[in-house]
């Protein structure tokens, strides 16, 4: 009874019947560059779901080839691509071989001891009726100079990814590298404050100020009907179409998840379940952290060809180390259900919007609620309960009819005490950082982005970050750090805190520019030259300066840009 039992249950989870499955492009690459110009320049409607990430590569191969097909074949409702887009596209179609129509073009002529690099791509790829395995080295080697700081600033990454489909029918993909950094002064800071490195969590102690650690990810993907695809891994998810995300973004450490995505009509829902780790003062790496939990929902609708609105609703709870099966129902409210529990849970919810103008301009944006009061939110008096926070910005492609010039604009603000909750478990973290900005809350900031592609493989970009924010000051908490527990705020009585006059901003105020300068290379396939200029500067209300001028050079192979933009 039990084995028939067992074997039902495989059953459903990995139905006889299987459709075609697809692993996911990796986040950071320049694949979703092209993606992102790909989907203003088409107004194609099944790309306007790119505010879920990561992307499946059989959904946006097929769509990047259909409009690369178009564009030949001259329809009139064609993309039009510059010539570099061209380029980009075929090499975009060549790296995912297993979903695009076979290319001449694709392969080497002289493969690499006559089985390395017989895709010019991937250094393995089997390709065949029943298998497909693409394997690559990933490398990093980087080297810095920073002003005042007498250390040697490196970064060291070396790994292997790799990538299959069985029988077209279950994806699988791995990604593991082992890194050694030294990082500048100001991420030293980070990671001493918080126990874990930006995007990648535990370390172990390198060279006094340097750090090492690993970084594993992986999944397994399926689907159990024609429009609904499952994946079950050990990696990041994010939600969102700027640089920055207020619902969940990439910035904190890889977590184990299950997802269900359906895909229909003019509908895309995703469920995400993930487990993650609640924050804590030491990780020796000998002990067995605790664990909390996280709920979200994302339902986005397609309202013509070049609109694309979504409703976000999410839950982080904690209840001994276990999930709360009132969360596993796919389709109810997660809002609704965490006040059926007496509402001890740190519950959010938002809408998002993109929409697509001219084939040349992209409007987007995000709102979301923590907690507020309508009443309280008109008397604009500052009641620090009323958590929110909203991005707006705009994509301009081919900028001033320049090709492959792009420009990006986006501003961010987040009231304080927002992602913040009374029960630490329950704060909007994971591994001792934000889940959403990696600014945490009580901010104001402006990003301005360009890129430009001026020959087939020169990359440049310039990148400015500037943000007001209000950080705690002797001892009061001001609302900027999610971690604290929002009833621990300033008193001005007799077993009385104070509830108004919190505004963004406020507290011991601090103005941060940070400067990028990018000039990249790519001297084969997917391995970069890069040579970058960093300029930081921070200036305290409180009286102080902190500047951080850095340069960097590194090559790269198959791994995005490590990038510090906080």
């Amino acid at each position: 009874m039990q084995i028939k039992k067992f074997t039902s249950f495989l059953l459903f989870l990995f139905p006889i019947g299987l459709w075609a499955q697809s692993t996911y492009l990796m986040p950071g690459t320049k694949d979703y560059i092209l993606v992102d110009r790909m989907e203003i320049k088409s107004a194609n409607p099944a790309l306007n779901y790119s505010t879920i990430k990561p992307y499946s590569r059989k959904l946006v191969v097929k769509e990047v080839e259909k409009l690369d097909s178009m564009y030949q074949l001259n329809h009139n409702n064609a993309p039009r691509l510059t010539p570099i887009d061209r380029y980009n596209v075929e090499r975009f179609l060549m790296a995912n071989s297993e979903w695009s129509r076979p290319r001449e073009s694709f392969m080497s002529k002289k493969p690499l001891f006559s089985s390395f690099y017989k895709n010019k791509a991937n250094m393995v790829q089997v390709n065949n009726e029943h298998f497909f395995l693409a394997v690559n080295p990933l490398f990093t080697y980087q080297q810095s100079f920073e002003s005042g700081n007498g250390q040697n600033i490196f970064y060291n990454s070396r790994g292997v990814a790799l990538r299959g489909l069985i029988d077209r029918r279950v994806g699988f993909h791995l990604y593991l590298t082992e890194n050694q950094e030294r990082q500048p002064f100001y991420v030293q800071e980070y990671i001493e404050k918080n126990r874990a490195v930006p995007g990648a969590g535990f370390y172990k102690p390198f060279k006094n100020t340097a750090v090492d650690y690993f970084d594993a990810r992986g999944s397994i993907t399926w689907n159990v009907a024609r429009f609904i695809d499952m994946q079950f891994g050990y990696d990041k998810n994010s939600i969102g179409v700027g640089h920055r995300s207020l619902f969940l973004s990439d910035f904190s450490n890889n977590a184990t998840f299950f997802k269900i995505n359906t895909r229909i009509w003019k509908f895309n829902y995703q469920n995400l379940y993930m487990e993650l780790v609640p924050q804590f003062s030491r990780n020796s790496g000998d002990n067995l952290l605790s664990r909390k939990y996280y709920r979200m929902n994302h339902l986005s609708v397609n309202l013509g060809k070049t609109v694309n609105v979504g409703l976000f609703d999410a839950v982080v709870f904690g209840r001994k180390d276990h999930f709360d099966f009132q969360y596993l129902l796919p389709v109810m409210f997660l809002r609704t259900a965490e006040q059926q529990v007496g509402s001890p849970d740190n519950a959010l919810m938002g809408v998002d919007a993109k929409v697509n103008i001219f084939r040349t301009f992209q409007v987007y944006g995000q709102l979301m609620f923590d907690e507020f009061k309508l009443n309280e939110l008109k008397s604009n008096r500052g009641w620090w309960a009323n958590k929110y926070g909203y991005q707006l910005g705009a994509k301009y492609v081919d900028a001033f009819g320049i090709n492959n010039l792009d420009i990006q604009l986006e501003a961010n603000r987040i009231r304080p005490f927002t992602y913040s909750h009374y029960d630490s478990v329950a704060n909007y973290t994971h591994y001792n950082m934000p889940l959403a900005h990696p600014l945490g809350a009580n901010f104001q900031e402006y990003i301005g982005i360009v890129r430009f592609q001026p020959l087939r493989k020169l990359y440049l970009l310039a990148k400015a970050i500037y943000y007001k924010q209000g950080l705690d000051s002797a001892g009061v908490n001001y609302g900027s750090n999610p971690f604290r527990d929002y009833r621990d705020r300033e008193i001005i009585g007799p077993g009385q805190r104070r509830d108004y006059g919190y505004t963004v901003g406020a507290g011991n105020t601090v103005k941060c520019l940070n400067l990028t300068f990018l000039v990249s290379y790519e001297i084969k396939e997917n391995m970069f030259f890069d040579v970058t200029a960093q300029m930081r500067n921070m200036k305290f209300e409180s009286g102080g300066r902190r500047n951080t001028n850095v340069v960097s050079a590194a090559i790269r192979w198959n791994m995005p840009r490590r990038m510090f933009d906080f």
